[in-house]
Parts: structure tokens; sequence; C-alpha cells
């Protein structure tokens, strides 16, 4: 089994690694170990179609898939700790078994477990996160009984979730203690311009105040109690304040872990090796250095696709893929925001174009393009690619 590859986590990295060792035309065994009861799935969806359209879950790949691509999926199969010097797993099934799984290569790819609500009344029942199918789910279940619901955050998945649930008919609230949504990925120039769609299509935006504590009745949640002495009535809570890496199963391993002031998360190089001989890690909990050794722990989609592709080549001895730009999207109403490049928060923002519900804008750090982000503007932000993979002065955009 010395050169087999066991991967960690049931979700897009694993099972982009495996289909991308696989078509490289890698024969070794390869074994995804799963905590999930489910088939890897796409977890965008779990936030938009499966709250307004009773979906089934969008399964990455079917199941003949796996089976004809002899990979092996051990689903229930939760990794409790990793021996990098024998090179095994111990995994814990779902009846508390646990048993050892040798490996050549490994890759991490657990993601994250959503943040709950930390403070007073977080386990009423009605309170909801959406991480999982099965979160999904259970929120889904109980909308049909609702009339209103505050969500607390809004990043994308507050949005996103507060877009589903007004479609569903219901009064939303978002609470959110920054200036603007998506303050902290997109700054507060494009965080006004979010919040106008929200508040256009009937959410009751608050900003600049947190939830103190959910208050309940009957063992349910009732209405959530803001910083400022406000009380919102309500029927459900959504959740949407983050993610960790939960890495307790790394515990007692030598693989390094990030510090927490560039994310936190797995340290890994720019080609995904941890600190650990053959063990690589990709995905939410993946904290990937650049070509000039500056760390970062990116939550985004295409980004895990675009670390499975090299993380096979890596594994393979393959070449590696050509240079990308990163890139992200969320769907909320009947618009798709993208972005395009690494901008910051606190680069400056430059609106090229704004119809009072579509837009787009760059974004500039001395004075040079970091980034585009538009809603409803495809063609006109795609565009804009080639731009990114070069330095290009922001004045040559503008001019």
């Amino acid at each position: 089994m010395r050169d087999s590859v066991v991967i960690v986590g049931g979700g897009l990295g694993a099972s982009r690694l495996a289909e991308n060792l696989r078509g490289n035309q890698f024969a070794a065994p390869i074994t995804i170990l799963s905590a999930e009861a489910h088939l890897p799935y796409d977890r965008p969806p779990l936030s938009k179609v499966t709250l307004t359209d009773d979906a089934d879950r969008v399964d990455l790949k079917p199941a003949e898939f796996y089976t004809d691509a002899d990979i092996d999926v051990r689903l229930g199969a939760r990794v409790v700790s990793v021996d990098t010097a024998d090179r095994h797993v111990v995994v814990e099934t779902l009846d508390g078994e646990r048993s050892e799984v040798p490996y050549g290569t490994l890759v991490l790819a657990t993601g994250l477990r959503p943040r709950t609500f930390p403070g007073e009344g977080g386990d009423l029942a009605g309170v909801h996160v959406i991480r999982t199918f099965d979160d999904a789910v259970a929120l889904r279940e109980e909308i049909g009984g609702a009339r209103t619901a505050v969500v607390i955050g809004a990043g994308f998945i507050g949005c996103e979730a507060a877009a589903s649930l007004i479609k569903r008919g219901l009064d939303v609230s978002v609470v959110e203690p920054a200036p603007t949504p998506l303050a902290a990925a997109l700054g507060p120039v494009i965080g006004q311009f979010v919040a106008r769609l929200h508040t256009e299509a009937g959410v009751k935006m608050t900003t600049g105040v947190g939830v103190t504590r959910l208050l309940g009745t009957d063992g349910r949640v009732s209405a959530a109690e803001l910083d400022d002495g406000t009380v919102l009535e309500t029927d459900l809570v959504v959740v949407g304040i983050g993610g960790y890496p939960d890495l307790t199963y790394l515990e007692g391993s030598d693989i390094a872990l990030a510090d927490r002031a560039t994310g936190g998360g797995i340290a890994c190089d720019h080609l995904g090796h941890t600190s650990a001989p053959n063990v690589f890690a990709i995905g939410d909990a993946a904290n990937w250095a650049d070509a000039h050794g500056d760390r970062q722990r990116v939550e985004h989609w295409n980004h895990t696709v675009e670390q499975a592709v090299t993380v096979a080549a890596e594994i393979e001895e393959h070449a590696l893929p050509a240079p990308t730009v990163p890139y992200f999207w969320s769907d909320q109403y009947d618009l798709k925001v993208q972005l395009l490049g690494s901008p910051r928060p606190d680069d400056e923002v430059h609106v090229v174009d704004d119809d009072g519900r579509k837009f787009l804008a760059y974004y500039s750090r001395d004075g040079l393009l970091t980034g585009v982000v538009g809603a409803g503007r495809v063609g006109k932000l795609m565009k804009t690619r080639p731009h990114l993979l070069t330095e290009t002065p922001i004045a040559d955009l503008l001019g």
C-alpha cells in the first residue's frame, strides 16, 4: 500500500483530486475517507436551490464513477489521528470501531466546520447552520411553517440564505456587525451595492450591530436580542458567521499548522506539500503559501479545484498546470456576483459601471489592478481576466 493515495475528507477537493489522478492514468489504489454518509456533493447549491426548490443533493459524481474508476469511497469513516512516521491514519466508523488505514501519499481535504451561535440560546430548536446537505434539509423542512427569519451574519452564506428565504415568502432580517454586507471580503463600497440588492428585495438589513442572545419559548427560538436592545421576533434563525478548520485529528502528528494571523489551517508550500513527507493538503482547511512565501487560506470553490489539479500533478510528477486567475461567484436573487483576482477589502475601488442594480468595479493597490467584481456583468468581467495574469496599471483600464 506504500504507493497508494488516501484522501481524508469527502467533499469537492477529494472528488476532484481522485478524478484528476485517474484521468492522468494513475493506477495505484485511491481511497476516500469521508465522515459523512453521502457521496461527495456540491456545497454551493445548499444555500440556494436546496432551500428554494426542494432539490436533492447535487452529487459531484455518480456512484458508478467511483466504482468504474476503482476508487474506494468509505462513508461514515472519520479520521481521528494521523501517524506520519508509520504512514497510516486511524479511522473511526459510525459504530465506534477503529482501524488503521496505511497510505503511500496522504491528502488532507477536510474542509470546515460551521461556527455556531456563541451566545445564549444557540442550542434552541429552530436555530440552524448551513454546511452539509443534512443541515440544509433540516432548515428546509421548517421553512413552510415559518413566517419570519433572522439571519446572523452577512457574509456569502448569510446573503445567499437571506435571498433564498425571502424567495420562499418569509419576512427576513439580516443582522451584521460590520458596516455593510460582505465588508470583510469585498470592502464597504461593494458591500453597499450588495445591501442595495437585498433591500430592494425586501430584506431588512441591520448593520453595525450584533446579536447578544437568542430567546426561546418552550425550547424553541422566538426572538433575537441585538446589542442595541432591539428585539426581533422570529420563527427561524440562520447562523452564517463563517467556519473553522477542525484539525483535532492532527494533534500529536508532526504536521505544522499555519499561524492564525494568516488564516490558520494546515501550513503548505505553494504546491500543497505540508511539513510531513508525502502529505498534502487542499481545500478550505489548507493554507497555501504563494511563490513569495506569503500565506493565505482561501474558501473558494475554484481555488479547491485548482489545488486538486496541482496536487495531482505533484503526486504523479507531471508538469504543473498553467497559472490561473482566482475566481469566485455567489448567486443572489437573479444576479451572479462574481470576483476575479485577489483583492483586499481595503484596496482602492473604482466603480466603472452601475445602473442601480448591476455593477462592475476594479480593485487596485499601489497603482496595479488586483481584482474585478461585478454583478450581472458576466461578459465585461471575464474580459478583464488577461489583465490579472500580469501586472496591469489601473490607469490603463481607467483611461
